[in-house]
């Protein structure tokens, strides 16, 4: 049996699954089974899986069900010690299996290995990067404060862990990668690989259209989270969503822009003030007030064509230089 299974969840993914594919298959670890589970689409994605040679590859097909479910049809196909899960649009470097199952095997006691993240366009040109955060250990308030892991194409996870947890919660509409990953936290112990392995990649078709369900969705998890937890937890509500909100803000501002990003990026924004007041203080307010000022205010092409043309000085992911992360130093 493989070492490790690695699940794609694909829907309508025919654009990006064979060069997600293809990082997986480029691994230099090679002792994995590849299961896709092909969830209702209605292009050629199935098609261009089975026409991938490759015997590491097991194709599932059914009805759309959503990436949660899917990944959980994954997690009961697999047969491997470990898991590793990878979004259909996104990217691994050729290290990151290899490099993540030497880190567990370095750090037994631990059930989940991590690795940093960037973020890529549609033409996978590097457009900014995660957190490259080094937590290990218990990083339960750490992930509360920040999803560090990124996405669900990260983390490889011992297998035991994941059934132990009882799988990713279909009955969130967003943000079941942050869930899983406090729940695993809560009983686990994680350890990280200090590279970035992970090319998330930020479509112009999807991504701004996803970010009210996302917001919706870490407003469960963060509601989920503190409905039980004791007031050490709770004090830190204010921090939890400041943090959601900065990330949120810098996310709207990417790809493709009408008003209505800047709408969403303004409320967004403000929210993140209200929380973390010192926020004022940050000098790339100036370039996110600039970017939503241009975005509201010039027909969208228009628009577009200055913030192209000025990308780098307008670029916004500093605001996540500003997440509140030292908990010794929250009030």
């Amino acid at each position: 049996m493989p070492l490790i299974s690695v699940v794609i969840p694909a829907y309508n993914a025919e654009k990006t699954i064979e060069a997600t594919i293809d990082s997986v298959l480029n691994q230099t670890f090679s002792d994995f089974e590849l299961i896709v589970i092909n969830d209702g689409s209605l292009d050629t994605t199935a098609d261009i899986v089975s026409n991938i040679q490759d015997s590491r590859i097991k194709l599932i097909s059914q009805p759309n069900s959503g990436p949660q479910k899917s990944r959980n049809r994954g997690i009961c196909e697999a047969q491997g010690e470990y898991l590793a899960f990878l979004d259909a649009d996104d990217l691994w470097t050729p290290d990151k299996l290899e490099a993540q199952l030497k880190s567990l095997r370095a750090n037994p006691d631990a059930a989940v290995a991590y690795s940093w993240t960037n973020y890529i366009n549609d033409t996978d040109q590097v457009i900014g990067r995660g957190s490259y955060r080094k937590a290990t250990g218990n990083v339960y308030l750490d992930l509360l404060l920040l999803d560090f892991i990124g996405s669900g194409s990260n983390p490889l996870i011992k297998k035991q862990a994941l059934l132990e947890t009882q799988g990713f919660d279909e009955s969130l509409v967003a943000g079941q990668d942050w869930d899983m990953w406090l729940r695993l936290a809560s009983n686990y112990l994680f350890t990280v690989v200090p590279a970035p392995q992970v090319l998330y990649r930020h479509s112009s078709e999807s991504w701004s259209s996803n970010i009210k369900r996302r917001e919706s969705g870490f407003k469960q998890v963060i509601e989920k989270v503190l409905y039980e937890a004791p007031d050490s937890i709770r004090r830190y509500k204010k921090v939890i969503i400041a943090n959601r909100y900065k990330c949120l803000t810098a996310d709207t501002l990417q790809g493709n822009l009408n008003q209505r990003h800047g709408l969403m990026a303004a409320k967004f924004i403000g929210i993140a003030i209200l929380n973390d007041p010192s926020l004022l203080k940050a000098k790339v307010l100036i370039k996110i007030f600039l970017k939503i000022f241009i975005i509201l205010v010039f027909p969208a092409s228009f628009s577009q064509a200055i913030i192209s043309k000025f990308r780098d000085s307008l670029n916004v992911y500093a605001l996540h230089g500003y997440l509140q992360l030292d908990l010794a130093k929250v009030d």
